[in-house]
């Protein structure tokens, strides 16, 4: 049986071709699922997709009537997924319910360090040879406050980092963590976290619930000289709002790896292109405003882990296994 992989970038195919190898046959593509490219799917029981995937209704209909069966999507998040379709067109979906959380982590505490510290900046000077210093001071973290919103698995990581630096520690989620309690962590409730936090770090899953959970109110709540970082889903913060406060002059500084318009813009290259979405275009001409696209979780580590779920989620399907990360189940 062959699987095909959407949304496969460069760095990843090795590592799923390896992985398949000796169970499934994989044929790796670099686009992504979405109503153009879902007949290509025609005669594929199992597919693979990225986190960026459209696998809404019209989709899933699609896919449904070329063949396809299962869906193991590479990701922790499934907000792109219409389950409730999927099950009423009998279809197994799956995802990865776990990978490293270091790599999130990590990488959130690089986009504030980047940010407080101007790193980026000071890059683009020194290869102008401009030495400069002026307009390039950070502050120490040490001894202020981050604020952590979702305190689990990659929540409790960033937060370890957190007390290493010697940082106060609040948190907010729906359940608390009682090892992030053993760090020192005081739960509070969000309008508290925003008014005291030095440095508020995004760690939720998008859903109806936290939709704009950074709203206009809740940036306003800030400090004006905030680090704010959201390395989750895109749709945790209002987009529009944070341009508007940002025009204002407010925030040290924001560090996104997520947007919540990058369907169709994140991980292909544009540069060429005209971009028309205004918001965004505005939110990169900050200069105190780091965007990457989409890349936290991209670690040797973290995606090998993901491949490894993924191929053991198609071969929990083909063996009419059930696991945690199945989200609708064979039928």
């Amino acid at each position: 049986m062959e699987i095909l992989a959407f949304g496969v970038q460069a760095d990843e195919k090795p590592l799923i071709e390896r992985a398949f190898e000796g169970h499934h046959e994989v044929h790796c593509l670099e686009v992504f699922l979405n109503e153009d490219t879902a007949p290509i799917a025609a005669g594929h029981e199992i597919i693979s997709t990225s986190v960026n995937a459209d696998l809404g209704a019209r989709v899933l209909e699609i896919l449904a009537a070329g063949g396809t069966r299962m869906v193991a999507q590479r990701s922790t998040g499934f907000n792109n997924i219409d389950l409730d379709v999927a099950g009423r067109l009998g279809m197994t979906v799956a995802r990865v319910s776990y990978y490293s959380p270091y790599s999130v982590a990590e990488f959130a505490w690089t986009l504030a360090m980047a940010v407080n510290r101007r790193i980026v900046r000071a890059s683009t000077r020194t290869r102008d040879f401009d030495f400069r210093l002026d307009g390039l001071m950070g502050r120490d973290m040490h001894g202020r406050t981050a604020g952590v919103l979702g305190t689990g698995k990659i929540g409790e990581a960033f937060t370890r980092i957190a007390r290493g630096l010697g940082m106060r520690l609040l948190g907010w989620d729906v359940a608390e963590n009682p090892a992030c309690r053993e760090l020192g962590m005081t739960y509070v409730p969000k309008e508290r976290l925003l008014a005291e936090s030095d440095l508020v770090t995004l760690h939720v899953p998008l859903m109806p619930e936290t939709q704009h959970l950074i709203d206009a109110a809740a940036l306003k709540a800030m400090k004006d000289d905030a680090i704010l970082v959201n390395s989750s889903r895109g749709g945790l913060i209002d987009t529009a709002a944070l341009v508007a406060e940002l025009r204002e002059g407010r925030f040290t500084g924001v560090g996104l790896d997520v947007y919540e318009a990058e369907a169709g813009l994140f991980y292909v290259d544009r540069s060429l292109e005209a971009i028309e979405d205004d918001t965004l275009a505005r939110l990169v001409t900050f200069p105190n405003v780091l965007v990457s696209s989409h890349q936290a979780y991209y670690t040797e580590d973290a995606v090998g882990q993901i491949v490894e779920a993924t191929v053991h989620n198609v071969l929990d399907y083909r063996a009419g296994r059930r696991s945690e990360n199945v989200l609708v189940p064979r039928s």
